[in-house]
């Protein structure tokens, strides 16, 4: 089915290119044709698979560079609204800026190396995906959690992965610092203020 399937994507790629009878090239390639050709080298296994692969520094990294240089547009990298309707946004630049200095926290705060566990139980806060690129820029391994653990669900969510840190809200620090003792792995509890 995957080589028949190839077999028309490429016969749609060559009937879609055409060839340029006075000069014999073939012209510019379309959104959607480069699109479908990437497709197609992924599929076939010839793209080249980095041996190490980091998202903040590989592609939000390259793509502030990108829009810093003028190569691409500077629409925002994050837009958020709280309940009350004001507007927090920002750009791929400050989105960088702001992860780098959590993760400086992350690794000297809280000493958390690559692979180290850490937990983040924030409702919908900026700061949420602002930690969680934090993370991928240590190499720390979060674990999402929600706002409506339970004492019981944070024990767990604590002391089986154990997780060397959490951050939390001001709403849900009475809950961890109840079952924070019970949590031997736990070196580092941080507070995002509510306000």
């Amino acid at each position: 089915t995957r080589l028949w399937l190839r077999g028309l994507v490429l016969q749609a790629l060559r009937n879609a290119w055409g060839i340029c009878a006075s000069h014999g090239q073939l012209p510019p390639l379309s959104v959607s044709q480069k699109i479908v050709a990437t497709w197609e080298v992924i599929s076939l296994g010839r793209q080249p698979v980095p041996e190490y692969f980091n998202f903040a520094h590989d592609v939000l990294d390259v793509w502030s560079q990108l829009e810093r240089a003028g190569h691409r547009p500077p629409i925002p990298a994050f837009w958020w609204v709280n309940g009350m309707g004001a507007e927090v946004k920002g750009s791929l630049e400050e989105l960088g800026e702001q992860s780098r200095k959590a993760a400086n926290m992350l690794g000297g705060t809280c000493d958390l190396q690559s692979g180290d566990r850490m937990m983040l139980v924030l409702s919908q806060l900026l700061e949420w995906r602002l930690v969680s690129v934090a993370c991928m820029r240590t190499g720390a391994v979060m674990i999402p959690g929600i706002s409506q653990l339970t004492e019981k669900d944070l024990k767990f969510w604590l002391q089986t992965p154990r997780a060397k840190s959490i951050i939390t809200s001001d709403s849900l620090a009475p809950r961890v610092d109840a079952i924070s003792a019970s949590g031997p792995s736990l070196q580092t509890k941080l507070l995002v203020s509510d306000s």
